[in-house]
């Protein structure tokens, strides 16, 4: 062994040696080809396993002692009684038990009643029909006024509508009928007799009729039809029928939207206007608008821009005069940051159609021998800021400036002792309509909170300020309105909400006429009506899905204010009843 050692050496060092000879060596030796004739092949040696537990052999090591394990048991008595496992379920809520019809009914003071039905029924998969019947009226008397201040309201509903795979269309029916009473005279203004032969009482009537259909997947969209009869107990009567249809139209990657409108009004009054002399011949009136607006919208992800223009022409019928208008029609919207806060504005305008209709739903104590014409309203262009400043916390704000030429606005009628006419509305205890240019800046702002699912709350605040062609006040119409409204449910069986609003101070006159006829020498005065505030609250328990009461309580505050010149309202109100729901 020791001589292959040697020998071993002896070849390193040789081989060592020759290396470092090569090294030194400065002439370039030039290159070799190497052939391997055998390819190399490795070994493994054999594996040699490690016992896990050597032996041992050493006299030193101790055996391991045996130990023996026992168990020392005592009896213990016990009565319990495992129960077997069971699986946990999650309570399921059971769906609401929806009803198709209801009915509801109430009483309360001044002789106060209300009553409605309403019921939804289903034909088939795709059809249907709505009936619908309420009524509400007041017997009561209020302190401070000499003639009866009867009112009433009924009205009647229907509708049946269908709905096939491209398109659903419908038709509905309607009537009414309103009695109030010219009661706005106070007491010691006349005396008993001439009281006594005042017929205050005014009846409307009204039934309409209309149809509409919609279209999917069309350059025609929709049209609707719409007729109505208006009429009074003092022969007055009215006639409108409006057609309204919309088209669509893409251009590129946008949208081009086509609306057209026909509104044809018409109708009559048996008297003329308090303001005219004696055995005036009565009022006749024919109006017709005929209206197209194109629209082309542009939209994004932040930005969304509608820019049109609304072309009408107006023909005034009894007196062969026609005008054409234009006006704006722009709207647009960015979203500034997220629905935290959105910028939006606009400039529209429009030629609007007034009619006796839409003159009595605003003031039920107009005179039967209104002069009707439309109000051409140029513009009206506002911004605003809306959005979410919380998730339960909602704001708008908004300022705009309007100019309004021929714009309605409710006027005191003189007192006309020289009149006849049948009904008693000539003592200064109806209003006419007083037609002004009107340019109006007004600001708006509004919040809503919504608590809770249960819990939802709203306040807003509305100021205008008037400025009128005659110089006259913006006859009553305020220059502040805020109101306040809250719902509220207490529980799966108790609600309750309230409405709080306010209206700021307005302007009227009280004239009486002379007997020249000339409205320049009636003597005037001028009236300056408080503002009011009203409050009104409600709560209601559910005794079972079908049955439950109610309690409203109106005017809390028993504010006998005037919503119009001599016209005070009721005091405190109460009324209770109850709703059931049931199917039909």
């Amino acid at each position: 062994m020791h001589k292959h050692i040697k020998l071993s050496l002896i070849f390193l060092t040789g081989v060592f040696q020759f290396a470092i000879a090569q090294e030194e060596e400065k002439d370039d030796i030039g290159t070799e080809t190497v052939t391997v004739t055998k390819a190399y092949t490795p070994t493994i040696n054999d594996a040699f396993k490690i016992k896990t537990m050597p032996n041992l052999n050493d006299s030193i090591v101790l055996q391991k002692k045996k130990i023996n394990y026992s168990i020392f048991s005592v009896p213990v008595a016990s009565t319990f009684t495992p129960a077997k496992g069971k699986a946990s379920a999650v309570k399921k809520t059971p769906p609401p038990v929806l009803y198709n019809s209801y009915a509801s009914a109430g009483v309360g003071n001044p002789a106060n009643l209300m009553g409605k039905f309403y019921t939804s029924r289903t034909i088939d998969r795709e059809s249907g029909y709505t009936l619908g019947l309420g009524h509400n009226s007041s017997r009561g008397d209020i302190d401070g006024v000499a003639l009866d201040n009867i009112y009433s309201n009924t009205e009647l509903d229907a509708s049946y509508t269908k709905r096939d795979s491209d398109f659903d269309w419908g038709v509905n029916i309607g009537a009414q009928h309103q009695l109030y009473n010219w009661y706005g005279i106070p007491d010691a203004t006349f005396t008993k007799e001439e009281v006594e032969a005042i017929d205050e009482r005014q009846n409307y009537y009204m039934a309409e009729a209309s149809g509409h259909i919609n279209v999917e997947d069309s350059y025609f969209e929709n049209a609707k039809l719409e007729y109505r009869r208006f009429w009074d107990a003092v022969k007055s009567g009215e006639n409108r029928a409006v057609l309204k249809t919309g088209f669509s139209f893409p251009v590129a990657e946008e949208n081009l939207g086509i609306k057209a409108k026909v509104d044809y009004v018409s109708g009559s009054f048996e008297n003329s206007s308090l303001n005219n002399p004696v055995n005036t011949p009565g009022i006749d009136y024919s109006n017709l608008q005929v209206g197209i607006s194109p629209s082309l919208a542009l939209a994004n992800e932040d930005f969304s821009l509608n820019l049109g223009v609304n072309l009408v022409y107006g023909l005034d019928m009894e007196n062969s005069d026609g005008n054409f208008y234009i006006y704006p029609a722009v709207t647009a919207s960015y979203r500034l940051l997220d629905d935290m806060a959105i910028l939006y504005g606009g400039v529209e305008g429009d030629l609007m159609q007034n009619s006796y209709f839409g003159f009595v739903e605003d003031n039920p104590y107009v005179s039967p021998s209104l002069t009707i014409v439309p109000t051409d309203k140029q513009y009206d262009a506002y911004v605003g800021l809306k959005g979410q400043i919380l998730p339960n916390l909602s704001y708008n704000a908004k300022l705009s400036y309007t100019t309004e030429n021929r714009k309605a606005l409710y006027k005191l009628n003189p007192r006309n002792d020289a009149r006849t006419d049948e009904k008693g509305y000539y003592y200064s205890n109806s209003f006419e309509v007083f037609y002004d240019d009107v340019k109006t800046i007004g600001a708006f702002g509004e919040l809503n909170v919504d608590v809770n699912r249960n819990f939802t709350l709203g306040v807003n605040v509305e100021y205008f300020n008037y400025n009128t062609e005659t110089d006259n006040p913006a006859w009553n119409l305020p220059n502040l309105t805020s109101s306040l409204f809250m719902d509220y449910q207490i529980g799966e069986k108790w609600y309750a909400g309230a409405n709080l609003f306010y209206v700021g101070e307005r302007d009227d006159v009280a004239t009486i006429a002379t007997a020249s006829g000339n409205p320049a020498d009636f003597f005037a005065t001028p009236i300056t009506l408080d503002g009011y505030f009203d409050a009104n609250f409600h709560v209601g328990y559910r005794w079972n899905d079908q049955l439950s009461f109610f309690l409203k309580v109106a005017n809390i505050a028993n504010n006998n204010y005037q919503r119009w010149a001599n016209y005070p309202v009721q005091g405190l109100q109460v009324m209770g009843g109850l709703t059931y729901k049931f199917d039909l």
